[in-house]
């Protein structure tokens, strides 16, 4: 399992591609697309941004999966949205825009999480890899004002 050093050093390797080729390639991870996350900061009141797949969009909802690689705890991204769920997410480098984040109820989990593990088995060894039930999260548009 990736710890915090290895998952910090992946994230800054796909934003050096990204950059390099212009925006051409980093925007896809194993046929999922990459949303750049910005989330505050629980504890600092920062922004922190993120990069994280999504192996299932449903209308205009992005779905993330809080696996942190199976470990036991959740990830920092999660417990931040948790904390305050308006986010921003941006998308194949177009200019992020203002979301929700709301993790999925057991009935949404219910429905979710096989049709995740169905086009992305490597979900659910994460999942057995920990006691924890790993949270799927909704991204979706927040309303205009």
């Amino acid at each position: 399992m990736p710890g915090d050093r290895m998952l910090k050093a992946m994230n800054g390797l796909n934003r050096m591609a990204q950059r390099l080729s212009g925006g051409r390639i980093g925007w896809e991870l194993r046929g999922m697309p990459v949303l750049e996350l910005t989330t505050t900061g629980r504890k600092s009141g920062q922004q922190r941004t993120t990069l994280l797949t999504s192996p299932l969009q449903v209308g205009d909802s992005y779905i993330v999966v809080a696996s942190r690689g199976g470990e036991d705890t959740h990830p920092a991204w999660f417990l931040n949205l948790r904390d305050n769920p308006e986010v921003t997410v941006g998308v194949q480098g177009r200019p992020a825009r203002p979301m929700t984040a709301r993790i999925a109820t057991a009935a949404e989990r219910a429905d979710l999480w096989p049709r995740v593990t169905a086009r992305h088995p490597h979900y659910a060894a994460y999942q057995e890899r920990t006691d924890r039930e790993i949270p799927l999260v909704l991204l979706s548009p927040r309303p205009a004002d």
